[in-house]
């Protein structure tokens, strides 16, 4: 069974930074993309950044020049640096990635989330 899982959130004061690990475990073949969205109550989850296999990014126009995902292949982990952060940065932060288990087809999994408060 695949598993993603988030570690590094929490409180920061603005200005601040923080570094958000996302880990996969399980019975895995490949894994193509690797993402970081966030949700606030209330709204949609939106995406923040990803990252390819190959290590193409893409980020949201609100956290481009703040926020930096990179990924470790051999690790299965995927990391997301937060630097500046700010008051509106607040949510909580999912990692996803499109995993083939053996079967040939790519399919999205998610992590449970992981809070993160800029507040001073």
């Amino acid at each position: 069974q695949v598993q993603l899982v988030e570690s590094g959130g929490g409180l920061v004061q603005p200005g601040g930074s923080l570094r958000l690990s996302c880990e996969i475990s399980g019975v895995i073949f490949s894994i193509d993309d690797m993402g970081w969205y966030r949700q606030t109550p209330g709204k949609e989850r939106d995406l923040v950044a990803s990252i390819t296999p190959a290590g193409r990014t893409n980020y949201a126009d609100s956290v481009k020049g703040r926020f930096t995902i990179s990924r470790d292949n051999a690790k299965k982990t995927a990391y997301l640096q937060m630097n500046n952060l700010k008051p509106e940065d607040t949510a909580v932060y999912f990692c996803t990635s499109n995993i083939n288990t053996g079967s040939g087809r790519y399919t999205s999994y998610w992590g449970q989330g992981t809070q993160v408060t800029v507040s001073s």
